[in-house]
């Protein structure tokens, strides 16, 4: 069943319409009577003495529903807000809970100041609303007296639910998704086993939080600090300026964090971690776990395919609220929508159950009476999945795996190439293997290689392992003992986990290892080195690759100039094998149909299901379009808030032709050109190129090139060498990308060997251009693509696209420079408010006859304005 088909199923389940997990629900009927009360609760004031005040919403189930109800509390994640949770809490409330979703303080509308989950505040702002709820009469008591309560929440709520948990014995279930255990160990991780010193800091993440602060801060606050508190905001300063871990940011890091407070939770816990997650990875779960076991806390753990840096295909189950970022966006939202959205419900439902299996027991919840398995893991999607399947996921239990379910098996190493590598001065180029967010492309970084970004000449040491003789399932974190010798007294590197591929290394899980020893300057030392946590698929014969990099662009790195040989210690690298008690596809409709109940409620599921599949079925491969380069059939694109940026377009680009795509601002444009390359999913219409349908990741983007938003280069390689690096990271023969054509049509001459640093302006856009061209798609897109050159610039940049449309090839170009558009094109499509007014070869729209393309413009979208209508010319 495809994906569109299992959200339907999905949100009727949800709802109510079968299901005995939730004996309370009344289906849409049910979630529509919940009663939102929104309230404020005082609460500490801040150091300065202003009083504080928490904005909150209680969700009150319906009538209907018997009370007495259990209650919970929802967290949001850094940078959102209550409004962030409403629609988790009203499927909650429908359940029959009592929810209060609230804005933490410093967020929304609530007052204060952020902290950064400080005990003395914002945990003490959560005992403050559970205080609140016990005044609610319609809560259940437990035989203290004490309301029936669970915490939930993601990230930053996912700690505070944590913290909340260790400082409330009242607290009765916890589940906390995608969270930190130690903060200082997030920020400053450190991958070598036994090290005292803090790894390399994460520069770029510490970034993104205080990017979010500074832009929701109110003009009057500080203007380095946002709305963090001083205390919170001053030391992190420090460090990024430094790149150095102060001890007493180090010391309120941790002060910050579950790890003191989890030996006293008295309540069972649900952690649920990603592993597309570069901010917190599973070490930080699995720490947080072992904890809790060790104080003899009933714990369930759950790996799934997603996290801060986005949802991958399939991903699994979460907890409630997961999220950070402005507004609070979520660890999914970078991703494709529909996969947030899946994700999204999927979270809800696995919270249910936990909450049901918790809240509502009759009996203490003990580790054997979990309502879900001690540990569930997600398989990585493999490339070649099928898209209308789920995920497979792995069911334990216990955590880890043990006995029967666990193995270790070491692949023997080898070095390939040199062992030496060196920190260059000033510590910049930097490898370019792991950034915040780029698990979020989905599907459109699919077997993409970023290998020579990541492996730079003379930065880097690789190992490979032997041809593998089985199949193996790697869960958990390998480990490979590295012998160091250094010019310097510490040693900075960053550890990444390829599958060898040809000439194309490619990185499975977009994650990286960071060390940070102290050495003896010429001295050999052993390290043993935690790999990132996760599940990797590896078949039998296939070469896995260990590299070892001098630089990481996600981090804060020394700028001194230091030698280091790498070698192995131990030539093996020793990974963990786990076969798990089952394993299940977790879709939706499997995981949901469980304890159906009733015959009507299954028949309209699966007629809902069936009618979203006939309308969202992939399109189909048109055999009358496999020799036109483009066609567009009633594209429609509307967005949550009603504005439908593109109304039923279409158009056709021919072989031969440069088409110019025109309009005012807002006319849809570019929405226009990220569907045509599967950057976003249209809700109606298609795109097909030379017949095949486009979806995103489809094989058949691989005959399109195109240059959006401006190119990207290394600056200190030269325009070749980027070339070769881009080309090299596609995966495809070098043979087959044509490098002299592409620069005959850029005609960049000698200019290409030379360091892109030295370019100007319209030499990059010549480059990107020539990028775009490697392997001569059969079509080529570029937006703005004479955006910010000068007039001589855009003149010389007219025949190369000429030359290359007169090979046979298609070239699009979105612009708003009439005249250019009028001297380039042999084709104009005209786009106004999402639609299209005009379309048609210059000559049909009488740019011949004596107008010029400006007068056509302009009386098109005047005519559009008053309400005209225009006969739309199809191109021929």
């Amino acid at each position: 069943m495809p994906p569109a088909s299992r959200r339907a199923l999905s949100a009727l389940v949800l709802l109510g319409v079968l299901g005995t997990q939730a004996p309370a629900a009344q289906g849409g009927d049910s979630e529509a009577k919940v009663r939102v009360e929104q309230v404020t609760v005082p609460v500490g004031a801040e150091p300065g003495g202003e009083g504080v005040t928490i904005d909150a919403d209680i969700y009150h189930p319906g009538e209907d529903a018997t009370g007495p109800h259990e209650s919970v509390l929802l967290a949001h994640g850094f940078g959102g807000s209550k409004d962030d949770l409403a629609g988790q809490a009203r499927a909650l409330a429908a359940q029959g809970y009592l929810v209060v979703g609230y804005s933490a303080r410093g967020f929304g509308d609530s007052g204060g100041a952020i902290h950064l989950n400080d005990p003395d505040y914002e945990v003490a702002d959560a005992i403050a609303l559970v205080d609140r709820i016990a005044e609610e009469p319609q809560v259940r008591l437990d035989a203290r007296g004490d309301p029936r309560i669970a915490l939930a929440g993601g990230s930053y709520g996912g700690a505070l639910a944590l913290m909340a948990a260790g400082a409330d014995s009242r607290i009765d279930s916890v589940a906390a998704s995608i969270t930190w255990h130690d903060l200082a160990d997030a920020f400053f991780p450190q991958s070598a086993t036994g090290a005292e010193q803090p790894g390399p800091f994460k520069a770029l993440w510490a970034s993104n939080f205080f990017t979010g602060a500074l832009v929701g801060a109110g003009p009057d606050a500080d203007p380095s600090c946002g709305a963090f508190a001083p205390r919170v905001c001053e030391p992190f300063v420090a460090a990024a300026e430094t790149g150095e871990a102060d001890p007493a940011l180090l010391t309120l890091l941790r002060e910050h964090s579950p790890a003191p407070t989890l030996a006293d939770i008295e309540a069972p816990v649900y952690l649920t971690q990603g592993m597309s997650d570069s901010l917190f990875g599973t070490d930080q779960a699995d720490a947080t776990a072992r904890t809790l076991q060790d104080a003899g806390v009933p714990v369930a753990v759950n790996w799934f395919n997603g996290g801060h840096d986005g949802a991958t295909q399939g991903t699994g189950a979460g907890a409630a609220g997961s999220g950070d970022g402005q507004g609070g966006s979520g660890e999914t939202e970078a991703a494709d929508p529909d996969a947030a959205s899946a994700q999204r419900e999927q979270q809800t439902e696995d919270l249910l159950t936990w909450l049901d299996g918790t809240l509502r027991a009759d009996e203490p919840v003990t580790q054997e009476t979990l309502p879900v398995p001690a540990f569930t893991y997600a398989l990585p999607p493999s490339q070649q999945i099928d898209p209308d399947q789920g995920e497979q996921v792995v069911e334990s239990s216990s955590y880890p795996p043990s006995g029967g379910d666990a193995s270790t098996e070491v692949l023997p190493m080898s070095p390939v190439g040199p062992t030496g590598l060196v920190n260059p001065p000033g510590g910049v180029p930097q490898a370019t293997t792991v950034l915040p967010g780029i698990g979020g492309l989905g599907g459109l970084t699919a077997g993409l290689s970023t290998y020579p970004l990541s492996a730079l000449p003379g930065q880097s040491v690789a190992f490979d392992t032997d041809p593998l003789v089985q199949d193996l399932t790697v869960v958990g974190r390998p480990r490979v003992t590295l012998e160091l010798t250094s010019s310097g007294p510490r040693s900075t590197l960053f550890l990444s986990w390829w599958e060898v591929r040809g000439d194309s290394p490619v990185l499975p899980r977009r994650l990286v290892a960071p060390v940070q020893v102290d050495l003896t300057p010429g001295t050999p030392t052993d390290v043993e080195v935690a790999l990132p946590g996760g599940t990797w698929e590896l078949p039998e014969g296939s070469t896995w690759r260990v590299l070892v990099t001098a630089t990481d662009a996600a981090y804060s790195g020394p700028d001194r100039v230091r030698s280091d040989r790498v070698r192995l210690a131990d030539p093996g690298l020793s990974v963990p094998v786990a076969t798990g008690a089952a394993v299940s596809t977790s879709s939706v409709w499997d995981r949901e149909t469980i304890g159906v109940a009733g015959a009507l409620g299954l028949l309209l599921v699966l007629l809902a299901g069936l009618a979203v599949y006939r309308r969202r079925a992939p399109h189909p491969v048109r055999e009358d379009l496999t020799d036109v380069p483009l066609a567009i059939e009633g594209l429609v694109k509307e967005y949550p808030d009603g504005h439908r940026a593109v109304d039923d377009v279409s158009w056709r680009a021919e072989r031969g032709q440069v088409v110019g795509l025109l309009g005012p601002n807002g006319a849809g444009k570019t929405t226009t050109l990220r569907m045509v390359m599967g950057l976003i999913r249209p809700d109606a219409g298609s795109v097909h190129v030379l017949g095949r349908p486009v979806t995103a990741g489809a094989a058949v983007l691989g005959r399109v090139g195109a240059l959006v938003e401006g190119p990207g280069f290394l600056p200190h390689l030269s325009g070749r060498a980027n070339l070769l690096s881009y080309w090299a990271a596609t995966g495809l023969p070098a043979d087959e990308a044509r490098l002299e054509e592409a620069l005959e049509i850029a005609a960049l001459g000698d200019a290409i060997e030379r360091p892109v640093k030295a370019y100007s302006h319209g030499m990059r856009q010549r480059l990107g251009i020539a990028q775009a061209m490697l392997g001569m798609p059969e079509v080529l897109i570029l937006d703005e693509p004479t955006n910010g050159l000068d007039p001589p610039q855009i003149a010389a940049m007219r025949p190369m696209l000429m030359r290359y449309a007169e090979g046979g090839r298609t070239v699009v170009v979105s612009s708003h420079l009439l005249a250019e558009v009028e001297m380039t094109c042999s084709h104009v499509v005209v786009m106004h408010a999402g639609r299209v007014l005009v379309a048609g070869s210059v000559d049909e729209l009488g740019i011949a006859e004596g107008r010029n393309l400006e007068s056509v413009f302009l009386s098109t979208i005047a005519g559009a304005g008053d309400g005209a209508h225009l006969n739309q010319v199809r191109p021929r």
